[in-house]
């Protein structure tokens, strides 16, 4: 499975949880036929670990805005989006394009540009 591939099953898997509050690791092997990405699983599990310090720094950035008010996917990318800059393992402008991909894919037409904003101020 390629990285983005992987990445997108853990934004969903994000998301889940997000809407659902089910166990983490059930939600991952819900999603994750072979765990092989141990990266993108340490990311799930480091955005849902650290979900109330992400909302934090992400209300600071939102203007005029909260994070609550987010749609749960645009919450379920940016926490992911801060869970992989928090491992500091990729270049902050991969991530970022990253994160806009998927939110063009799942988003409202216009979220993406709000996704590379946020991203980019943190």
């Amino acid at each position: 499975m390629k990285r983005h591939e992987s990445r997108e099953k853990g934004m969903i898997t994000v998301y889940q949880y997000l809407l659902f509050r089910r166990d983490l690791d059930e939600l991952i092997d819900d999603n994750f036929e072979d765990k092989e990405d141990e990266y993108i699983l340490q990311a799930v599990r480091t955005a849902a670990l650290n979900e109330e310090r992400y909302i934090g720094y992400l209300n600071r950035v939102l203007e005029g805005w909260t994070f609550d008010r987010l749609g749960v996917i645009e919450q379920a990318i940016m926490l992911m989006g801060c869970a992989e800059f928090d491992m500091k393992q990729l270049e902050m402008n991969v991530i970022i394009d990253e994160y806009v991909r998927l939110a063009k894919k799942y988003c409202e037409p216009d979220s993406y540009k709000l996704i590379n904003g946020v991203l980019d101020r943190i």
